[in-house]
């Protein structure tokens, strides 16, 4: 299911390019593997805030992409993503078990494909996450803005209206907190208080909540006047170090 692997530079480690079942896969490198074939699984914006990402390729993991962009973690996305794992772990002798970061809409790919297939993530990483549609980007707030086609493509995925979407009762994953509690995968959660895109109250906040009130192994880090962007952390050390130690 994979044409040619093409090989390329990325900040000084090795990166492959593939396509697999006629979407883009990426697998980079570390120049010193840890040996227990750890790796980062981003699930959306490769290479963007990337601060913990170099840190952890430093430390040995490897980084891996697939691009199921525009997809908002749709039932889809989540099949086509778990066929891709089943590729990509034997093939470059990965670890069972990723460490999955989901930054902005990348937090619907990473939660919802965490509580799939629990089996196969280590750790997650959600950084600004999108936990609820019908905040961002199906409120109306963004009707008239440029996030408008977002709205309709991400109605489109679910096969959905806008009426639809806001009645379903188990849909968001705000919906199904205890859903990804019940797995027990420790979390991260970053995100900026001052949140104008996707409102911190409505998505990450509940998710560190029910965290909290569930006694969770999690780490919480909110930047209190900051914006959506930008994303992650200047020192990654807090979140690698969670991270690893949870590995």
């Amino acid at each position: 299911m994979i044409t040619e692997y093409v090989k390329a530079d990325y900040r000084g480690y090795d990166r492959y390019d593939f396509s697999f079942a006629g979407r883009t896969g990426i697998v980079i490198l570390p120049k010193t593997p840890r040996g227990d074939g750890a790796w980062v699984w981003r699930t959306e914006y490769l290479g963007a805030f990337d601060m913990v990402d170099a840190e952890l390729l430093h430390r040995g993991w490897a980084l891996v992409y697939y691009t199921v962009s525009y997809m908002y973690g749709s039932p889809e996305a989540i099949g086509l993503m778990h066929d891709f794992y089943r590729f990509v772990v034997p093939a470059f002798g990965l670890n069972a078990k990723c460490d999955m970061f989901g930054f902005s809409v990348g937090g619907l790919y990473a939660f919802n494909y965490a509580c799939a297939y629990p089996e196969s993530v280590s750790t997650l990483y959600l950084d600004a996450p999108v936990l609820d549609m019908r905040d961002w980007p199906c409120d109306e707030r963004f009707a008239d803005t440029g996030y408008a086609p977002c709205s309709a493509e991400c109605l489109a995925q679910y096969k959905m209206t806008r009426e639809e979407m806001f009645a379903q009762e188990h849909l968001q994953p705000v919906d199904r907190l205890y859903t990804l509690i019940h797995t027990g995968i420790p979390v991260v959660v970053v995100a900026g208080a001052a949140d104008r895109t996707v409102d911190f109250r409505r998505n990450g906040r509940r998710l560190c909540d029910a965290l909290y009130s569930a006694g969770y192994d999690y780490l919480e880090i909110v930047k209190e006047n900051c914006d959506h962007h930008p994303h992650s952390l200047e020192d990654p050390t807090p979140v690698a170090d969670f991270i690893a130690s949870h590995r």
